[in-house]
């Protein structure tokens, strides 16, 4: 039986993946419904192959029966996660992804007595989304365990791949998203805004709907959670304007012009910007009475830190080392796992006693 199959092998993530998997020695079966692109691929790569689309349960139970686990990386995931995860509960085979879709997690949290049931473990968002916040939000809980707010950021560099730039399209007109008193609550996006220091002197950034307001609540029992990233000073205010044009951006003729230029145009970060690029990471927990802990960590590029964590997570996971059910990266493996990957380093400041404001929302 082979350790992985990679779903979605052939996009410009399931590349980066099977080559990094192939190169720490698993067996891997590399899919997905484009006949040319995966046997090409196969044959550079020395992998086995599977063709076939989501919507032929046979042909994938057949290919899931043959692996300890599967890395689906074919998005958007919140039409794809939901037949590969039902193969995985009739073959036994474990679940891996790389989403970042707050809907996605609530969706897969939701089958968490299912998988415990099939004795398989449903784990999404081995990549960037969420790796490195939700280990960061799991320390952060051990640093304040009384913290009832959870606040975390990134400041990444680089750009990004099609299929990241093709889910953020089809959420325009959705806005953002934050957890209030354990709940999930829309909020225009460019409403929340606030000074962050990640590790580099303090930049705006502003709150988005990152997979971690779903994952850190299932993670530390933190039922406040916001999720920044770094922006120019003008963004939030842009970001305002546009929400008023939210409905037109989601609508149907808008997202396929809109996908057919990314298509055209974007192409991700080259392998020099993944090999020199880094990304910032910082967390902050708060109590009721005003304490307050802040740490950061310093990462590769996501995309990098991406095959590095999804490889590793899938190794593990098909070695049997991860608990059935539904989980959470730093819910299964802990806190610490993040600091497994080379070139990441994690620091903390003393904790904060009530009554000091620095570095609050705006």
């Amino acid at each position: 039986m082979a350790d992985i199959l990679v779903y979605g092998s052939y996009g410009y993530t399931g590349r980066l993946i099977v080559e990094e998997a192939t190169d720490r020695g698993l067996d891997v079966v590399v899919g997905g419904r484009d006949r040319n692109a995966v046997e090409n691929q196969a044959i550079r790569q020395g992998c086995e192959e599977r063709v076939f689309a989501l919507d032929e349960p046979r042909l994938l139970d057949l290919a899931l029966e043959e692996v300890e686990a599967v890395v689906h990386c074919a998005g958007p995931f919140a039409e794809t996660a939901e037949p590969v995860v039902e193969g995985c509960l009739r073959t036994g085979t474990h679940y891996l992804d790389i989403t970042g879709e707050i809907e996605v997690f609530e969706r897969l949290a939701a089958a968490d007595e299912q998988a415990e049931e099939a004795g398989i473990t449903v784990l999404p968002g081995v990549g960037f989304d969420v790796v490195p916040t939700d280990c960061l939000a799991a320390h952060l809980a051990e640093r304040l365990p009384d913290a009832d707010r959870l606040a975390l950021g990134f400041e990444a560099s680089g750009g990004v791949s099609p299929g990241t730039a093709k889910t953020a399209l089809r959420g325009l007109g959705e806005g953002g998203a934050v957890r209030r008193n354990g709940c999930i609550e829309s909020v225009p996006i460019g409403s929340e805004t606030r000074r962050i220091d990640f590790g580099r002197g303090e930049r705006t950034a502003m709150a988005i709907p990152w997979g971690d307001v779903s994952t850190a609540y299932h993670t530390t029992g933190i039922g406040n959670v916001a999720v920044y990233t770094a922006v120019p000073s003008w963004a939030p205010r842009a970001a305002r304007a546009a929400g008023l044009f939210g409905p037109l951006a989601g609508s149907g003729a808008v997202q396929s012009l809109l996908e057919r230029v990314v298509e055209a145009r974007v192409d991700g970060p080259d392998e020099r910007e993944r090999r020199e690029g880094e990304s910032y990471v910082w967390g902050e927990v708060e109590t009721a009475d005003g304490k307050r802990a802040v740490s950061r960590l310093v990462a590769p590029e996501t995309y990098r830190l991406t095959k590095l964590t999804a490889v590793a997570i899938a190794e593990r996971v098909a070695a049997g080392e991860a608990p059935a059910g539904f989980r959470t990266p730093a819910g299964a493996f802990g806190p610490d796992l993040i600091l497994d990957v080379e070139g990441v380093e994690r620091t903390d400041e003393p904790v904060i006693e009530a009554g000091d404001t620095t570095g609050g929302p705006d």
